[in-house]
């Protein structure tokens, strides 16, 4: 049987609904949901990058429950509902493409426009900034207060340094970060010869800091890097075990040498 979203809004209405609804579902507040949000918004992004399209819709739905949840815990406390989430949205995306929608509706689609790239993306943050000037004034006025303290730390240093650098505070090249790199290096070997618990993830926190703002200066994301790293190394060390398992052998009964022998393998093969 096929379903559509008002079948969806009905069954989260029903899941919420006191004494006939489902226990866990009403003991749910935003809070307690935060990580199942971060959960399913991950598992998103591994069907994309493993390119299964399935899995990908799969877990659309898994995340678009998620949006549906908050907003039916809203509307409990009459604060919004989704009909209210998706209009904003809708309208904001309108008044962000004034090339595409000029009249800022949908009936006015259809004009060309000869903008540049660069030419959308100003105008999107100049009516970002029109946009912010129009809100209520927010108590938090300090330059890094927008940039979300949730998101993955490694984006949030890039974001934070993005900012920054939007007022002259940035190293002019990548020559001085990797000095930097160096000293954080030296900073951190010492903190570890010292023992000190506390002084090693500062110092180990420097440096990945510094680490993000050298993959900013070299225009490359630091958690895709990462993430492709984890892929290659779980790649080679399922080829370890593939090979282990061929000679009859199981990961522990293996020392070091030989690990590093088969993984050299893999490598050479490339994993």
């Amino acid at each position: 049987m096929s379903h559509n979203l008002d079948d969806l809004l009905t069954l989260m209405a029903n899941l919420r609904t006191p004494e006939k609804g489902c226990p866990w579902d009403l003991k749910q507040t935003h809070d307690s949901l935060i990580p199942y949000l971060t959960e399913e918004t991950y598992e998103v992004l591994d069907a994309i990058e493993s390119k299964d399209l399935s899995h990908l819709k799969e877990e659309l739905g898994d995340l678009l429950f998620q949006i549906v949840f908050h907003a039916q815990i809203a509307n409990e406390h009459d604060a919004f509902n989704f009909d209210d989430v998706v209009s904003g949205i809708t309208s904001k995306m309108l008044r962000r493409h004034p090339h595409v929608f000029p009249d800022g509706n949908l009936s006015s689609f259809g004009a060309q426009s000869d903008l540049t790239d660069a030419e959308i993306a100003e105008q999107w943050q100049l009516i970002k900034q029109q946009e912010k000037a129009l809100k209520p004034q927010d108590t938090k006025t300090g330059l890094l207060d927008s940039i979300p303290a949730k998101m993955p730390p490694m984006q949030r240093a890039v974001k934070l340094q993005k900012k920054a650098a939007k007022v002259g505070f940035d190293w002019p090249d990548v020559k001085p970060v990797f000095a930097k790199i160096r000293e954080e290096l030296d900073e951190l070997e010492e903190a570890i010869e010292e023992q000190d618990n506390g002084h090693i993830q500062e110092e180990l926190g420097d440096l990945l800091f510094v680490m993000a703002n050298l993959a900013r200066h070299v225009k490359q994301d630091p958690e895709q890097a990462v993430s492709l790293t984890n892929q290659k190394f779980c790649r080679r060390f399922a080829r370890i075990e593939n090979l282990l398992q061929e000679q009859g052998k199981k990961l522990d009964d293996c020392g070091l040498a030989e690990l590093d022998k088969y993984w050299d393998q893999a490598k050479s093969e490339g994993l």
